[in-house]
């Protein structure tokens, strides 16, 4: 019989009066995180009997723009990796690889 193991991440939000995000802290008790402060958090789970992604993407007010377009960079370069580890497609996956050093390039521009 196979042990099954329970692993939990959390992300807290304190909200202002307008219920605009004023801290972002999350926890992955498992990877020893506890309460690590964000500015940024992108989720995205599969929801299987719709067939689509559900998203939540917070961020706080202060969160700097210049830090916002790194973070985006990296989250498509990361997608990037995961998506050739889940398909095995190195082509379309080289080709968002590609976007990505164009979508830096242009977001760098912008500064």
């Amino acid at each position: 019989m196979t042990k099954i193991i329970e692993s939990k991440i959390t992300i807290d939000v304190l909200l202002d009066e307008n219920r605009v995000p004023e801290k972002l802290q999350w926890s992955a008790p498992d990877g020893g995180i506890d309460q690590q402060p964000t500015k940024a958090v992108f989720l995205s789970v599969w929801d299987p009997s719709n067939q689509e992604a559900l998203r939540i993407d917070l961020w706080t007010k202060d969160m700097p723009v210049d830090e916002m377009k790194v973070f985006f960079y990296q989250t498509l370069a990361s997608m990037a990796n995961t998506y050739e580890r889940a398909t095995a497609d190195e082509t379309l996956s080289q080709s968002m690889r590609d976007f990505c050093e164009y979508f830096k390039v242009k977001s760098e521009e912008q500064v």
